[in-house]
């Protein structure tokens, strides 16, 4: 299933991805001279259009880590269904300490989750969901859970033929 929900890198190209720096960490390392400082950088792309990348990458410059993680964000997009403005179901996925609850809601509610979570969402399209963390913090594990909850997803009428429902 995941599968066919990633694209190819032709598809990658020609599309007009819009980029966001989530999180950027600084690590220090003493050494005999001093201090020397590494980077990561937690990087989303994403259209609007039920399409979102996640790339994450460490380099000794910052704008390096960043350029690093865009580049591998490209490569990993995931395209989930949506319904209108909102997700289809209800939703709850664990991913290594993190929890996420995700929950479709009416026309004009907006998104109301952490910014982690919102900005996964915002880059995927989503208008209406209600959200909720209730484990790690750490931001990482927080957008790959959500990843996780957005490829678990699944239409109603794929739902109702695979229980054998008109």
């Amino acid at each position: 299933m995941s599968e066919k929900k990633r694209y190819s890198k032709a598809e990658e190209i020609n599309s007009e991805f819009e980029e966001k720096v989530v999180y950027i960490n600084r690590c220090s390392k003493v050494v005999k001279g001093g201090r020397k400082f590494s980077f990561s950088a937690l990087v989303l792309i994403g259209d609007g259009q039920g399409h979102v990348g996640l790339g994450f990458a460490k380099a000794n410059e910052v704008a390096d880590a960043i350029r690093k993680g865009t580049e591998a964000a490209r490569k990993n997009v995931l395209t989930f269904e949506r319904e209108n403005s909102t997700i289809p179901h209800e939703i709850i996925v664990d991913w290594d300490g993190a929890k996420i609850l995700l929950k479709p809601a009416p026309e004009g509610t907006g998104i109301v989750a952490g910014s982690k979570i919102r900005s996964v969402l915002e880059m995927g399209g989503v208008k209406n969901v209600v959200a909720k963390s209730l484990g790690s913090n750490n931001p990482l594990n927080q957008v790959r859970a959500t990843f996780k909850a957005l490829e678990g997803l699944r239409n109603r009428k794929e739902s109702l033929e695979i229980r054998g429902k008109a």
